[in-house]
């Protein structure tokens, strides 16, 4: 999890959650990224299916940027979605990361989240195949000095992205 900005209260309603979503494709050699709808903040079901529903002979994921304190990464699959989240603490205050602990059947109980300091949960390698070595997404969340949204932007930088985010971004007045 990022530095504390200062906010009024943890609200895990989409109406009040701040944030973004970001859906990334990769196709004939070329990135896209177009933006999630709200929903897509407090329902990782409704962030899949708009996922699944941008039909794409290339790889298709999405960026989940909630309250800037954490992030999901998610990339729907025949098989099944593979999912990681930035900072697994973050089930305790937000209801969209809990769904996510679920969805990973991570068996962590809240009073271990309370004990911990801020860790990732998930497939730490779901963009290798498009880049982005494990090794290099680890060293991304364990810079606990920036925020979600600066991390999604490294991610993004890493992977060759950055100029369509910072477009989509600029869109969405962030």
């Amino acid at each position: 999890m990022g530095p504390q900005r200062s906010k009024q209260d943890v609200s895990t309603d989409a109406g009040s959650t701040d944030g973004f979503g970001v859906a990334v494709v990769r196709e004939d050699g070329r990135w896209r990224c177009t933006a999630l709808r709200g929903k897509a903040l407090s329902s990782l079901t409704a962030a899949e299916t708009e996922l699944c529903e941008l039909r794409s002979a290339g790889a298709v994921f999405g960026l989940l940027n909630i309250d800037d304190e954490f992030f999901i990464v998610m990339r729907p699959a025949p098989g099944g979605t593979r999912m990681l989240l930035s900072d697994a603490t973050a089930a305790l205050d937000y209801d969209i990361a809990s769904d996510a602990l679920d969805n990973l059947d991570a068996e962590i109980d809240d009073d271990d989240l309370e004990d911990s300091d801020p860790f990732a949960e998930g497939d730490l390698a779901v963009l290798s195949d498009l880049g982005l070595h494990e090794d290099v997404l680890n060293a991304i969340l364990a810079e606990t000095d920036m925020y979600a949204d600066e991390q999604i932007s490294s991610i993004a930088r890493e992977m060759g992205f950055a100029d369509e985010l910072s477009a989509v971004l600029d869109k969405l007045g962030r």
